[in-house]
């Protein structure tokens, strides 16, 4: 008996986990970035989960297997311009951007820390391109003494403001960022404002679990509008709410680590009949990418196979997993900024044909087409979908 039609979609984004460079890497200043292929020549890497869904067949994991992959496997390039979260996660929504967000590697202009020190009654520091666990080890002891937040960013369209917590209060700083989206976001068409609080003392500080992005509405419809306008559930895991500034969600469930994430995801299959759970994993980029923790990096991918093992037997007939990335961030490179690459594109499920090569996408916006596809929701305005290549059930 031929298996259901999917009517639940399981889409997991591995925050970072990139898979070789683009064709246009260099421009960006990635070329050799390689986030899992560098990690696993570095660190021989065990995910015999994610190998059974084809992972070896589309970056080389120091892993040679000849079995048949349970699913269908690929890798997808991005064809907006820019390597940030906002981005990525919008052309996986069906968003492509032609030009990439404002970056400011110089800093903020004067004008824009004027205007923001104006509005939060205080003078800020750094105003740099910085590592953020490097400047609040470098500027933490200032910034508790002034009570100055510490303000900087990165390769990315980011505006980020760092604070202890016993110094300025989570529910202030997030008044800060909503300040700071006015002038630099809604002002300025930077990607995100970022809260980035910490904790800790002189020479131990240490960043908490309670970051948090303000990030800029999707200019047009995306694929979770799509999937909530035909009366289906859009679960959104994790950051998701964030990147999306709400936008097209049901249900918005924020997490502490990628273990909270993937229970939530667990959790959401037994409370969530059909429709999209979508949930984004950040530990890999956050907690090792930005801080070149090779070492780490590859340990949790490793967790992170262990859930998936014991996650592949709750899944229902009719569910469709879907497992990839929104960039890279290779730890082996000096960067600590993401790098373009592609991202790794494996599906699974009752109805999938085991051991479709989907090969190299070209745009993000294929995989939201395919579950837009699936799900019943409005053709996307880019990508193609993949539906009939991998299942009968059309």
């Amino acid at each position: 008996m031929a298996a259901p039609r999917p009517d639940r979609v399981i889409l997991i984004v591995l925050d970072s986990v990139g898979v070789g460079e683009l064709p246009d890497a260099r421009s960006y200043g990635d070329e050799g970035s390689n986030t899992l292929g560098n990690i696993a020549k570095a660190v021989p890497l065990d995910l015999p989960a994610l190998e059974s869904l084809g992972l070896g067949r589309i970056v080389d994991t120091g892993r040679k297997t000849f079995e048949t992959p349970r699913g269908a496997y690929g890798r997808m390039a991005e064809r907006s311009a820019g390597k940030d979260s906002v981005t990525g996660h919008w052309e996986i929504a069906g968003l492509v951007l032609d030009r990439a967000f404002p970056t400011f590697p110089h800093g903020f202009p004067r004008d824009v820390l004027d205007e923001f020190e104006r509005r939060i009654g205080r003078g800020s520091l750094a105003n740099t391109v910085a590592s953020g666990t490097a400047i609040i080890e470098q500027l933490g002891d200032e910034h508790v003494q002034t009570g100055k937040p510490i303000v900087y960013t990165s390769a990315d369209s980011v505006f980020q403001i760092a604070a202890h917590e016993d110094v300025v209060p989570v529910e202030e700083l997030y008044r800060w960022c909503g300040i700071a989206y006015e002038i630099v976001g809604q002002g300025m068409g930077v990607g995100r404002v970022i809260a980035r609080p910490f904790v800790g003392t002189s020479g131990a500080y240490r960043r908490t679990s309670n970051r948090r992005d303000f990030a800029l509405k999707p200019f047009a419809s995306t694929l979770l509008d799509g999937v909530k306008a035909v009366g289906l559930p859009v679960v959104a895991i994790g950051k998701i709410e964030d990147l999306f500034a709400g936008q097209g969600i049901t249900t918005a469930i924020h997490t502490k680590n990628d273990d909270e994430g993937m229970d939530e995801v667990e959790r959401a299959l037994e409370t969530t009949a059909g429709g999209l759970i979508f949930a984004n994993l950040v530990d890999f980029d956050t907690l090792y990418g930005h801080r070149n923790d090779v070492a780490g990096y590859a340990a949790s991918l490793e967790r992170f196979d262990r859930r998936l093992q014991e996650f592949l037997p709750m899944l229902r007939d009719s569910d469709l997993l879907i497992i990839t990335a929104d960039h890279g961030n290779d730890p082996t490179t000096p960067s600590t900024d993401h790098s373009r690459e592609y991202v790794p594109l494996m599906v699974y499920g009752a109805a999938v044909r085991h051991g479709v090569n989907l090969g190299t996408r070209p745009t993000f916006a294929d995989l939201g087409q395919t579950v837009a596809d699936i799900l019943g929701a409005a053709p996307l305005p880019n990508g193609t979908s993949f539906l009939r290549e991998i299942t009968d059930n059309q």
